[in-house]
């Protein structure tokens, strides 16, 4: 028979030891979430802690090793280069896109990065859809900008309908640029960043869209959600950025309307970084800029900015997208060669 004493020490060590594994599943969970370059989901989002230990296989199996390449356009008008690594992650969650299409006669560049959060189910689903959606928008050539607005509302919704089956929300940011002709057309939702040298100075051609930014906190608020700290600024105290794609539970507030600028592709042009915020959060665009000025080579530029990255002690995946505008290169490559 077992005495009361015996039954009450059973019972606290079983107490103890549920505490002790909640404990240490918490601790994880802050470890990987909550810590200084945490993603963009807080370890309060209830949706993400219920599935996180049925996704862990999935988490530690990944086998993600750093990759690059490059390329030229066919009008020798522009060369890319891309470098990607999951970094100190154990996950890989970052995507990107480099495509080089043909449109109504016109040479075509396609180039993205793509930062999932929550898992990779809408990073990579953006990388799949998004470009393949804007190309085959009527008013790509005529009206560049309204397709672009068009094909990320689009792509964002069909994501969503495909996640019916899901239990855990995930979602993406985009920092994209398409060059037509002489114009360079810039688009983003999120943090991913875009960073242009022209003339010699780093220039930011996109914003970042964090929840307290007086415009994004008074358009969520009106939309009847609110902006809390919660290890940093985020919506319903859950989600640090205010615009991506999918984020379902949150799309009433975290829209994927695209903030878009236009460039115009010249002499002063010299190359555009496209990068998520795995170099940002401790390279500056000055920085970045500087760094690779002197690479002449576009992949060798974004190996360089993702191991700088690394060795500053970004805790997040690394993507880095270069793109070096040739016209001045050609110039006076042939001035030097006559």
């Amino acid at each position: 028979m077992i005495t009361w004493n015996l039954l009450h020490a059973r019972i606290s060590c079983t107490h103890a030891r549920i505490a002790l594994l909640l404990f240490l599943h918490f601790l994880l969970l802050w470890v990987k979430e909550v810590a200084p370059g945490s993603p963009e989901y807080s370890a309060c989002d209830m949706g993400y802690l219920n599935s996180v230990l049925s996704s862990s296989s999935q988490v530690h199996a990944a086998e993600d090793s750093p990759v690059s390449g490059g390329g030229l356009s066919q009008n020798g008008k522009f060369s890319y280069g891309y470098a990607s690594s999951p970094g100190k992650r154990s996950s890989m969650e970052d995507f990107y896109e480099t495509k080089i299409d043909g449109v109504d006669g016109e040479i075509v560049g396609l180039f993205g990065v793509f930062d999932g959060h929550g898992g990779a189910r809408a990073a990579e689903y953006v990388k799949q859809n998004l470009f393949s959606n804007l190309i085959s928008h009527p008013k790509f050539i005529s009206d560049t900008k309204s397709a672009i607005a068009d094909a990320y509302n689009h792509t964002d919704s069909e994501f969503l309908k495909s996640e019916n089956n899901q239990n855990r929300d995930a979602g993406s940011t985009a920092s994209t640029a398409i060059l037509v002709g002489d114009r360079l057309l810039v688009a983003n939702v999120g943090d991913s960043r875009a960073v242009i040298c022209r003339g010699g100075n780093a220039i930011a051609v996109s914003r970042d869209h964090k929840p307290d930014q007086t415009d994004e906190r008074r358009r969520i608020e009106d939309a009847g959600g609110f902006v809390m700290w919660a290890g940093t600024w985020r919506v319903g105290g859950v989600l640090a950025v205010s615009r991506a794609f999918g984020d379902r539970l949150l799309k009433q507030y975290v829209v994927a309307d695209p903030e878009i600028q236009e460039e115009k592709v010249d002499s002063s042009l010299e190359f555009l970084i496209l990068a998520s915020d795995g170099l940002w959060d401790v390279v500056s665009n000055e920085e970045a800029v500087a760094m690779i000025k002197p690479i002449e080579d576009a992949e060798e530029a974004a190996k360089r900015l993702m191991q700088e990255a690394y060795q500053r002690g970004s805790s997040d995946n690394i993507t880095c997208v270069v793109v070096r505008f040739l016209s001045n290169q050609g110039a006076s490559s042939h001035s030097n060669s006559g």
